[in-house]
């Protein structure tokens, strides 16, 4: 008997160690869920798993890539849907016009209802938008949703950055009326002055005078003026002398307290947008799904300078096939954004199909399976519990030297 070395008491007590370690790391594992915590527990498995989580990331946010590309093209094809709506009831209003029965001012009635719709569809065109893309302007020079005037700028000198002008008021009449006193506004565009007139009073009461009508009628008669009894007729009659270029004609007060006039133009056709969606988790051209908008506005759709007044049906039939043409275009283009849709929901179901999938092999290679994990977890600590047990045992066996001592 030795008392300088107690191997069993190091035997007993190197492999508590031994197990005191492989329960620590049994404890990780079940605590964090994860049996790869660190590079040493699978060097292998876990370069795999890191690519795998890489695919896995990657594919989810390419899911949400194109269900962002679906809800841009739902906004789109929403606006189209008006769109539609507003070129059907333009039909609807040519059509009506065509007929022998209408005369010159229910035309012009007619043409009024029409004006406005234009200028609404270009509206939309103009500022439909999703996340800050406008989808409907089209692209001027690669930019996505600028605008350039130049056509309307070299016929009616509009900016060509903004696209609108103004007419200040002047004092230009029509020639002299008898015994009458003309209280009117003139505007100036492109040579011809437009009047306002706005009372016609008797110089001498005794005698008969004419009226505003009777004025406005007189000098519209003359060389280069037409005359009108109100201000939205005569705004009109702007907008209609030069309807494939203006859009809207408007009033306002300047800072000098005058009435001025502001012209609002048909923006240039522009080229179509176009944009791709990212629908994978790779670099590859081959996970882009490209996306392209022809321009929906005024000019796009060839409906910039629709005209129906006159007094016969000409203008109003020529008017049905223009509206015709416009809403295959618009018929077209919402076929279009349709199959970009269903082909987009199918894209968005086979990734999930494939995060699903790749997230099951990741989780074989990664996740602890918890029911082994605690047999293992079990068995170390029956065995720490004997080896702190025989640890003690051998601590007292160099005790019995003492016996000999005695």
């Amino acid at each position: 008997m030795v008392v300088q070395h107690n191997l069993t008491a190091m035997n007993s007590n190197r492999m508590l160690g031994i197990t005191t370690k492989t329960q620590a790391k049994a404890t990780e594992k079940l605590s964090s869920g994860y049996k790869i915590n660190r590079a040493a527990d699978d060097a292998a498995g876990l370069a795999i798993s890191e690519k795998m989580r890489k695919q896995i990331r990657g594919l989810t946010q390419a899911s949400a890539n194109a269900q962002d590309g679906i809800s841009s093209v739902q906004t789109a094809e929403g606006a189209l849907t008006e769109v539609h709506d507003m070129l059907q009831r333009m039909n609807e209003l040519a059509v009506k016009a065509a007929n022998g029965t209408m005369s010159e001012s229910d035309r012009n009635a007619i043409q009024n209802e029409v004006d406005q719709l234009v200028t609404e569809i270009d509206r939309v065109a103009t500022t439909t938008k999703f996340n800050e893309t406008y989808l409907l302007k089209g692209s001027n020079g690669g930019v996505a949703g600028s605008l350039k005037y130049s056509v309307a700028n070299g016929n009616i000198g509009v900016s060509t950055t903004t696209g609108t002008t103004s007419i200040t008021v002047g004092t230009a009449q029509g020639s002299a009326v008898a015994n009458t006193t003309v209280t009117s506004k003139s505007f100036r565009f492109k040579g011809t002055d437009y009047i306002l007139v706005e009372s016609a009073t008797a110089t001498d009461s005794s005698k008969a005078s004419s009226s505003v009508k009777e004025v406005a009628e007189k000098w519209s008669g003359e060389a280069g003026k037409k005359a009108f009894t109100s201000m939205d007729a005569l705004m009109s009659a702007i907008k209609r002398d030069h309807s494939e270029d203006i859009k809207m004609v408007s009033s306002f007060i300047n800072d000098s307290k005058k009435v001025e006039l502001k012209v609002e133009a048909f923006a240039d056709l522009n080229d179509a947008i176009d944009f791709s969606l990212h629908v994978g988790a790779d670099s590859s051209d081959d996970n882009k799904i490209n996306l392209n908008i022809s321009s929906m506005g005024a000019r796009g759709l060839g409906i910039n300078g629709l005209t129906i007044t006159g007094d016969n049906d000409d203008n109003a039939t020529a008017a049905i096939d223009v509206v015709a043409d416009a809403l295959e275009r618009v018929s077209a283009q919402r076929a279009t954004l349709g199959a970009v849709q269903n082909r987009l929901e199918h894209t968005i179901a086979n990734l999930d199909n494939v995060v699903e999938n790749t997230t099951s092999a990741e989780s074989a290679i990664r996740d602890t399976d918890m029911a082994t994990q605690m047999v293992t977890y079990s068995n170390n600590q029956i065995l720490a519990q004997a080896g702190q047990a025989m640890l003690a045992q051998s601590n007292q066996a160099n005790q019995g030297v003492l016996s000999l001592l005695g």
